[in-house]
């Protein structure tokens, strides 16, 4: 059995219309090439579809019958091409995303918003998680796109740079240290510490940065989650040392949030996507507001007593 699109929306055509004039002008095609696809597919179904003479065009007992069926058919190809045609725009689809909870604070929300008011098709199904398993659902494809820290050749992802993050001091208001325009490492050698877990990516670069400036990495406390470590400050137990993504500094609520100086205190943010694999047009859509995000997040301004909304963890 072997008919064609064009057949079947000539048989529904004249079926509707009850006209083989009027199906032909609806189908943008001259009657005697209409009269062809309907005998071809009378043949290939080997059934009489129509009966016609010089006066009407009546369905026969077999058409009516197979009429609303192929109606429906017609109907569902419709649909999956107006569907395909949203896909192939990026006006609908998903997007699994992965990133670090730090930036699901501040830059994936903006970009999800620019995302709500031009592309509301688009559904992003977001997953707040630590460095190494954003690196793990990117890499199984659970995640189409990762967001967060990555080693040098991650193997099997292509990388791309998206935005440097700079670590703060985040200390009570009231704190000697919160007027200050910048500080360095060593000055907090005399102060209780609130690290992350080891777990987390910010951990390791604080770390780092610890062991550089001759500061054993001995936290006073040590959390999971930012909004942890953040409380743990607001109650004068000690300076927490965390990501400027992970804030929204515009607001005020007895914290303050001091830019640390020191080098190494840096992180780079990038974009993770599979080596070898395609991006989806809802994907780039996706990245294109992350990308803008990204290029609009403000830096951390001269401290001030600001309020601080953390995320979960780094």
């Amino acid at each position: 059995m072997n008919f064609s699109l064009r057949q079947l929306a000539a048989f529904t055509a004249v079926a509707r219309t009850g006209s083989f004039t009027r199906a032909a002008a609806e189908t943008h095609v001259t009657q005697p090439a209409l009269t062809v696809q309907i005998r071809n597919l009378e043949a290939a179904l080997g059934l009489r579809l129509l009966d016609r003479n010089t006066r009407r065009v009546q369905l026969t007992a077999v058409g009516r019958e197979l009429l609303p069926v192929l109606e429906r058919v017609m109907a569902d190809i419709a649909a999956v091409s107006g569907g395909a045609r949203e896909l192939a725009a990026g006006d609908r689809g998903i997007v699994p995303v992965a990133a670090l909870p730090s930036v699901c604070a501040s830059l994936v929300p903006a970009a999800l918003a620019e995302l709500s008011r031009t592309h509301p098709g688009i559904t992003v199904l977001l997953r707040d998680t630590v460095a190494q398993q954003v690196v793990r659902l990117v890499r199984s494809e659970e995640a189409d796109i990762g967001v967060g820290t990555f080693g040098p050749g991650e193997k099997g992802l292509e990388i791309e740079p998206l935005l440097r993050d700079r670590m703060v001091a985040v200390m009570p208001a009231r704190h000697r240290l919160a007027g200050r325009a910048s500080l360095r490492l060593a000055e907090l050698a005399s102060e209780p510490l609130v690290s992350m877990d080891t777990q987390s990516s910010v951990r390791a670069l604080v770390d780092r940065a610890l062991a550089g400036a001759g500061m054993p990495p001995r936290p006073r406390y040590e959390v999971t989650y930012m909004s942890s470590a953040a409380a743990l400050a607001r109650a004068g137990l000690g300076i927490a040392i965390l990501p400027s993504t992970a804030f929204e500094l515009d607001h005020t609520r007895g914290l303050a949030v001091v830019p640390l100086a020191d080098p190494g205190l840096v992180r780079e943010i990038g974009i993770a996507r599979k080596a070898g694999r395609s991006t989806s047009p809802a994907a780039a859509v996706f990245l294109a507001a992350l990308r803008r995000a990204a290029a609009n997040l403000s830096p951390p301004a001269a401290p001030r007593s600001r309020r601080s909304a953390p995320s979960r963890r780094a």
